[in-house]
């Protein structure tokens, strides 16, 4: 066997070793082997060593743990009252406008929108204000509208190379954030874009055993934005019967679980 990746979860040393028939990911612990997985590639080997560790932690709730968790604060749903207040309605008042003002395919080709773009980044929280402040010296400097080209070509499924063009603009102004090249995208095709807040986000992925727990890398690599994308499919699946809209809906999920502390009210039936 030969050992080709290490590393540490707790107190256990991780190997992954090649044998004749595949991969093993091994979890080692006072000398002792604790957990092991199996697989054809070293990735999956390793992935599912790491979703199995994540699962044994006491944070582990499992998609139906979580939404459990979300139904504890909005027991209707997406239908809650609370829920359409307090986590909604300001997302699409913000997409409305970001519409009315700069629609996508305009925004692709065009020039001209830097204003209606930073009113868009600063029409909600889900941002620092650090990071606002920033995109409005890009957003009003020569640069802008390549930005915003860029932003609205990912939005329409361009993918990698626009998020490539996306952070060598945002570099100069030190804001090459998750945050800020997932905003807009969000908001044009909620459909099929999903925010991502690392903190949060890798808190529920661990809370639900994704990988994405562990592949995540503040790098602006778009595997990693694929692993987001599978696991909100997969939040999907979990709720299918309580009928989510768009990814602000699955966005929303992620943030109730993560963020909603013991104290708060909880909503009622």
């Amino acid at each position: 066997m030969k050992t080709i990746r290490e590393g540490t979860a707790g107190k256990a040393k991780l190997r992954l070793v090649q044998t004749n028939n595949g991969f093993v990911a091994i979890a080692i612990e006072g000398g002792k082997t604790i957990l092991q997985k199996e697989g054809a590639s070293a990735d999956e080997a390793w992935n599912a060593l790491q979703v199995e560790l994540t699962r044994e932690g006491p944070n582990w709730y499992g998609y139906a743990g979580a939404r459990a968790r979300f139904l504890h604060w909005f027991a209707g749903g997406f239908e809650s009252p609370a829920y359409l207040a307090d986590e909604r309605a300001y997302k699409l008042k913000a997409k409305n406008e970001l519409e009315k003002t700069a629609p996508v395919e305009e925004a692709a080709t065009g020039s001209g929108h830097g204003e209606a773009v930073l009113r868009a980044y600063r029409a909600t929280n889900l941002l620092y204000p650090i990071e606002k402040t920033r995109m409005q010296g890009l957003l009003r400097g020569s640069d802008g509208d390549d930005f915003i080209r860029a932003a609205a070509r990912f939005a329409l499924g361009e993918g990698k190379s626009s998020l490539r063009a996306m952070e060598t603009l945002l570099r100069p102004h030190e804001n090459a954030k998750w945050t800020v090249v997932t905003y807009l995208p969000y908001l044009w095709h909620p459909a099929e874009h999903i925010f991502l807040k690392p903190e949060v986000t890798k808190d529920f992925a661990a809370r639900v055993g994704h990988p994405l727990a562990h592949s995540y890398a503040a790098d602006l690599d778009h595997a990693v934005y694929e692993d987001l994308l599978d696991m909100a499919a997969a939040i999907r699946q979990s709720m299918l019967d309580l009928e989510p809209r768009d990814m602000i809906d699955i966005q929303s999920v992620i943030w109730v679980v993560g963020d909603y502390r013991d104290g708060r009210e909880a909503s009622q039936p």
